[in-house]
């Protein structure tokens, strides 16, 4: 069975939303194994376990939050040429426009090698209904992508 990582980090209610948004759309396939964790308990052996990985994050100040840095800091070498090409997706709560946190999960994932499989979902100020039917679809469309081998 192929294994779907959702990864992300919230201190606030709206990324741990849209976080949950995903994993009920991946949970709609049976046939993926689908875990959520936050970032700070996420492994390196997680990541290089997993056929593909969401990531999820507040923007902070421009940035990707801490706590997901704080993930590619230790696992980035570690994961050097042993997740290449494994699929993945990004969303994002955003109080200014979300680039700035895109744009640097996005280097990090070029630098890794994963292979960016739709556009991010950014919520910018508030979650809307869009927002959460997004994220689902997000989850629901790497899970069967993983499951029937289109990923």
């Amino acid at each position: 069975m192929k294994k779907l990582l959702i990864v992300y980090h919230t201190q606030g209610k709206r990324t741990g939303e849209l976080a949950e948004a995903v994993l009920r759309g991946a949970r709609s396939v049976e046939e993926t194994d689908t875990t959520l964790k936050r970032a700070f308990d996420t492994t390196t052996e997680d990541l290089i376990a997993a056929d593909g990985i969401i990531f999820g994050t507040p923007e902070n100040f421009g940035y990707m939050s801490g706590a997901l840095k704080d993930l590619f800091d230790r696992t980035f070498y570690l994961c050097e040429n042993k997740v290449d090409a494994k699929p993945y997706a990004l969303f994002v709560c955003a109080g200014n426009d979300g680039s700035g946190a895109v744009f640097n999960v996005e280097r990090i994932c070029t630098g890794l090698k994963l292979k960016k499989v739709c556009e991010p979902v950014v919520a910018v100020k508030l979650n809307t209904p869009e927002h959460v039917a997004r994220c689902e679809e997000m989850g629901a469309t790497l899970a069967a992508g993983l499951a029937y081998g289109i990923l």
